[in-house]
């Protein structure tokens, strides 16, 4: 070979070399949020989801470490106190769902269609929304406290009221941590770093529990301490997400000098995430219907004159141990949220079904053994957050406990299901999921069977709303299936 022809080879060999996508030349290089699109499905649902999972259940720990504390610390009437904030943090999640959820998937959607400065602008959207609307809602709830609790459900003079109001307006004073923390995490896992999020939950959980143990118990603040310590635990979790957010090691990086508000991009953030925003708004219609049907029913059901304080409490240690339930399945839903996206948004239709199908696999799985818990171990349950509650507690909790959790393996389908009709752009469909449960069925059989059973016909009303919409849920989604293996067909 002459020395010629060895330059151009030799040329040639690095104009190719040069031509090799990062990734494959050193994968331990790959942009993150291009990985999704080319490893493997289980391998991405397993690195997204794990910590996605821990994050979610470690941000169930708030309510659940709170309650037990509460539980044996002070008594089980201040449990139905909390009950009676519940409908109204969950209007404060919804908000944060809207915008932290909405701009995480326009975020993952943008990388994926290689636009990254639209996906910055989404996150310099998402900061300034949490943080206007968690404002507003501090000042008007403090404005209107007393109105506003009056409404939530307990009978007149009901001691549960007290309790209620004095958890709720402390944490009113922190709700803007509680939005940007929460809000934020969904941007930090959508650009490819869910573990910077696991570690910001487990970070706050921890300090979570410190805190309740040294104000409720050492000093003995009550259900105020509950709450202060959530605000701080959830202070400290926002500034370690911020902190990475405008750092170089960002993906998509947070620049409040940059912001500019953009109607459109605010329209297109609120759309991506109407639909667990209804869900959430929806939720708290039904727990305020709830705990207003627990005041009516309760005392005449149980038979002791504190029957809608007692009732209130048994719900509250329901939905805890429902929500360390579904918080993994919450969390395999969002860790499957940037696959979903990155690859329909890349138009690799087939992983998006591989995704899907995943991560309905083990939400499902992880609804039977819930199932199973609460099934065989109710009253073991209810001890752990009351060890001496009173007799109409434990007749009433652990029967309403089984009976409200017999439709639970079917959730895992419904909560990733319609996630499915976000990614693919059309959250009308996810909004319609989203109220089916929520509000289309559970709202009217609590109202007609609270009237005709009483307590019990309001404690029946979940497994047949359950039953409802995922009989729905299974129409559309087959319909949904069999669109996108269309689109796979033209692609290929």
């Amino acid at each position: 070979m002459s020395e010629k022809s060895a330059a151009c080879g030799g040329q040639q060999n690095n104009i190719t070399d040069n031509n090799i996508p990062v990734e494959q030349k050193n994968p331990a290089r790959a942009d993150p949020a291009s990985l999704l699109g080319t490893e493997s499905i289980g391998k991405l649902l397993l690195r997204y989801s794990i910590p996605a999972i821990t994050g979610m259940v470690v941000n169930a720990l708030y309510n659940l470490v709170d309650r037990i504390f509460v539980g044996n610390a002070v008594n089980e009437i201040a449990l139905g106190g909390i009950s009676l904030v519940m409908p109204l943090m969950t209007v404060g999640m919804a908000f944060a769902m809207l915008f932290g959820i909405g701009a995480a998937n326009m975020i993952s959607m943008r990388l994926g269609q290689g636009k990254k400065a639209e996906a910055e602008n989404a996150l310099n959207h998402c900061f300034f929304l949490l943080a206007a609307f968690s404002v507003i809602m501090m000042a008007a709830a403090l404005y209107f406290l007393g109105p506003i609790m009056s409404l939530m459900g307990a009978e007149e003079g009901s001691e549960a009221i007290v309790y209620g109001k004095n958890y709720f307006r402390i944490t009113l004073y922190g709700i803007v941590f509680f939005m940007l923390s929460f809000g934020l995490s969904h941007c930090t896992r959508a650009q490819g770093f869910p573990n910077i999020t696991m570690i910001g939950m487990i970070m706050g959980a921890v300090l979570n529990i410190i805190f309740d143990a040294l104000f409720i118990i050492l000093f003995q603040w009550g259900v105020e301490g509950a709450a202060l310590a959530t605000i701080v635990s959830q202070a400290a979790v926002t500034v370690y997400i911020m902190f990475f957010a405008m750092s170089k090691k960002a993906a998509v990086r947070l620049k409040l000098r940059a912001f500019k508000p953009d109607p459109v991009v605010i329209k297109q953030i609120m759309a991506f995430g109407s639909a667990q925003f209804l869900l959430q708004f929806l939720m708290s219609a039904v727990q305020l219907l709830n705990n207003m049907s627990m005041g009516w029913y309760g005392s005449q059901s149980l038979g002791v004159a504190n029957g809608g304080d007692i009732a209130l409490s048994g719900m509250n240690i329901h939905g805890a141990i429902l929500m360390m339930i579904l918080m993994p399945v919450f969390g395999i839903n969002q860790g499957a949220q940037p696959i979903l996206g990155f690859n329909y948004g890349a138009k690799k239709y087939n992983r998006v079904l591989g995704a899907y199908l995943g991560a309905i696999t083990a939400a499902t799985i992880i609804c039977f053994a819930g199932f199973a818990l609460i099934m065989i171990f109710p009253v073991q349950l209810v001890r752990l957050f009351a060890p001496d509650g009173s007799g109409a507690l434990m007749q009433f909790a652990p029967r309403a406990m089984r009976i409200m959790t017999l439709m639970l393996p079917l959730a895992g389908f419904q909560i990733v299901s319609t996630n499915l009709f976000v990614v693919t752009g059309r959250p009308k469909i996810s909004i319609f999921m989203s109220m089916l449960r929520q509000c289309i069925a559970l709202i009217p059989c609590i109202l007609i069977f609270g009237r005709i059973w009483g307590l019990w016909g309001v404690i029946a009303a979940a497994p047949v709303a359950d039953a409802f919409a995922f009989i729905v849920t299974g129409i559309l989604i087959l319909f949904e299936i069999k669109k996108l293996r269309s689109y796979k067909l033209l692609v290929s």
